[in-house]
């Protein structure tokens, strides 16, 4: 799909911050509201942009939640591919990113669950269950200190003790 340079800014300035109003995008930009309304509504239509999100700092408001990254090993047939195997992945709600990585192993997932004991739950019956997955290792995340560009632990003071050697 061919894009002009005015549509990779708004995508730059949008990726950055969604709520940017229609008047501000006209501004600059150096376009009138009308056509960052249309070129919007394409890429979206077009499937450029895909969703608008917000990222939540959810320990801010003690709102548990385990987050892990599942890297698989898997073995592939002439009927089942890594794009086979990444689509059946996907499709689980717990799943929020599919990876074919290179090194050791073939896929990194990385799952949201609201216990320890669900995510195991769902790396034993659901993850080991597919035919093609040899061998999954787990890695729970402790903290996490930045999202999606954005930092999470900016306005904590440094609680630790002064270390003199």
């Amino acid at each position: 799909m061919f894009v002009e340079d005015f549509e990779i800014e708004l995508l730059r300035i949008l990726e950055d911050d969604a709520r940017v109003s229609y008047d501000e995008l006209s501004e600059r930009l150096g376009v009138d509201i009308e056509t960052v309304k249309k070129t919007i509504k394409k890429l979206e239509e077009s499937g450029v942009i895909l969703k608008y999100k917000t990222i939540v700092n959810w320990e801010k408001i003690e709102e548990d939640y385990v987050y892990a990254i599942i890297n698989l090993k898997v073995s592939l047939s002439r009927e089942k591919g890594y794009d086979d195997i990444a689509k059946r992945i996907a499709k689980f709600p717990e799943v929020h990113a599919v990876r074919l990585v290179s090194g050791e192993a073939d896929f990194q997932v990385v799952i949201k669950g609201r216990s320890l004991k669900d995510v195991a739950f769902f790396v034993a019956e659901k993850i080991s269950t597919i035919p093609e997955v040899r061998d999954t290792i787990t890695h729970f995340v402790l903290r996490t200190y930045k999202e999606e560009g954005v930092t999470l632990f900016a306005d904590e003071e440094d609680r630790r003790l002064a270390f003199v050697p």
